[in-house]
């Protein structure tokens, strides 16, 4: 592709570990990329997520390097900037209350009757993100290595998707991360968020690149490539590091 006029990624799994903090290399790696274009990170998570992960984890770097970089949580219903040190609210698309009800009643009853819901977990297994409802079936923050030998095939998943998706047919429900489902106003998806930030900058998504690791069909980054914005597939944080420090350079 010509050189892109902005970059986005995907946060857990490409740029860190699910719930972790981003590591050092990703930190300066994105501060240099900031220098030379737009840097965006998209997600299913919410702003609490992208602030202890990212935003406190960056590296110093002046101020007009840092406003150059989007952020993105729960696919898009949410944008914020960086100006001034501190975090400013461009948009929020929030949930009614009515939505936001419907939504946790759905979900959580569906998780028990298909004995989906764990007795063991680490933190909250619903979460109210405003913008969106998100179940974590081992709860918020459990360890890596338990949320990726719950759902090994994605089958779970899909079927409390399948079965809280015909109770809220107004509503968009998706898979998320590895153990997670969640729940938004209809149409949003890592795409609509990918839209709604050309809209915003004024730079056409063929001048985008995305990375992330879950480019296949099934995968959250997918409504990305399928929308037509060059993507680039990365297995893992270690993956984007290798890939930044050849892609830099470029541009």
């Amino acid at each position: 592709m010509s050189r892109p006029r902005l970059v986005a990624f995907d946060l857990d799994d490409t740029l860190a570990p699910s719930k972790c903090a981003i590591p050092a290399p990703i930190g300066d790696l994105l501060v240099r990329l900031a220098e030379r274009v737009e840097v965006a990170i998209i997600s299913g998570g919410q702003l609490q997520q992208f602030r202890t992960q990212v935003v406190e984890q960056l590296p110093p770097a002046d101020a007009d390097v840092l406003e150059r970089i989007h952020l993105l949580p729960t696919c898009g219903t949410q944008y914020y900037r960086l100006r001034s040190g501190e975090i400013h609210t461009v948009y929020a698309h929030e949930l009614t209350a009515d939505e936001r009800d419907r939504a946790l009643a759905a979900v959580e009853e569906e998780a028990r009757r298909l004995g989906l819901w764990e007795s063991r977990t680490w933190g909250d297994i619903l979460e109210d993100r405003g913008s969106q409802i998100t179940f974590s079936a081992l709860g918020q923050q459990a360890p890596i290595d338990a949320k990726m030998a719950w759902d090994p095939d994605g089958s779970k998943k899909a079927r409390l998707r399948d079965a809280v998706a015909a109770r809220l047919s107004d509503l968009e429900v998706r898979s998320g991360g590895s153990t997670s489902v969640d729940i938004t106003h209809r149409g949003i998806d890592k795409a609509y968020g990918m839209k709604q930030l050309a809209e915003a900058t004024g730079i056409s998504l063929d001048d985008m690149l995305f990375v992330g690791d879950r480019l296949d069909p099934d995968g959250n980054d997918y409504p990305v490539l399928a929308l037509g914005v060059p993507c680039h597939a990365v297995e893992g944080w270690e993956d984007t590091v290798a890939y930044l420090e050849e892609l830099i350079p470029t541009l």
